[in-house]
């Protein structure tokens, strides 16, 4: 079985994309949380990651250590986790890519926690970020969303790229219209998505950088 190791479910954006990717397409696996900012968290994730960072998948005695590496290894494995139409399955290749590498301010100004309840207004560069991304979201649906709730129809591996920018969107008052808002909302409704909040809510760890005195924090 996979073994997933993961950060805190209330800050780790990037933990979350196999975590619900997973979830969401009934591939077993066993997960492995690892506190995140604490003294020990650098030896213990460098011991089973090779790029001291998380999530990190271990397959017997094969290790990933990317997230986008290990929705790909994971595509070569299990049936459906990219779009079947090549067209489609190019543009979410590209939509995944874009969101990996990129959206560096939204990101920075934006932390991932799943704690806050703060309307926030974006900068004018974080509000760049925020219209590509509904820019995108609205290409996908029109173009590929016939078949179902999300981006190319079915959930797949895009969709799992878009998850942190869900939370990030409900914790910062971020309410886009029309079709970006019904899948922004498809998207808090998965039942992984909700199952990681609902575990994110019994963490006990306060990180400073991201929950600084004067920040809106909804009681858990």
């Amino acid at each position: 079985m996979y073994t997933l190791y993961i950060g805190n479910k209330n800050y780790s954006s990037w933990s979350l994309r196999p975590w619900v990717l997973m979830k969401t397409m009934g591939i077993p696996f066993r997960e492995e949380r690892i506190s995140l900012y604490v003294a020990d968290s650098p030896a213990r994730i460098h011991a089973i990651s090779p790029s001291s960072k998380v999530p990190c998948l271990h397959d017997d005695g094969v290790v990933i250590w990317d997230s986008m590496g290990i929705a790909e290894y994971l595509a070569e494995r299990h049936a459906n986790l990219w779009p079947s139409d090549a067209i489609a399955r190019a543009w979410a290749r590209c939509a995944s890519a874009e969101m990996h590498s990129g959206f560096a301010n939204l990101r920075n100004e934006m932390d991932m926690n799943l704690r806050v309840r703060e309307m926030r207004k974006p900068s004018s560069a974080v509000a760049t970020d925020i219209a590509r991304i509904v820019e995108l979201w609205e290409d996908g649906r029109r173009r590929f969303g016939a078949g179902g709730d999300f981006l190319c129809g079915r959930f797949s591996i895009v969709d799992a790229f878009y998850c942190p920018v869900a939370f990030r969107f409900r914790s910062y008052g971020v309410a886009p219209e029309g079709t970006a808002g019904s899948y922004l909302a498809a998207l808090l409704e998965l039942p992984a998505m909700r199952e990681w909040s609902a575990d994110a809510a019994h963490e006990t760890e306060r990180v400073p950088q991201f929950d600084p005195p004067g920040m809106q924090i909804q009681q858990q």
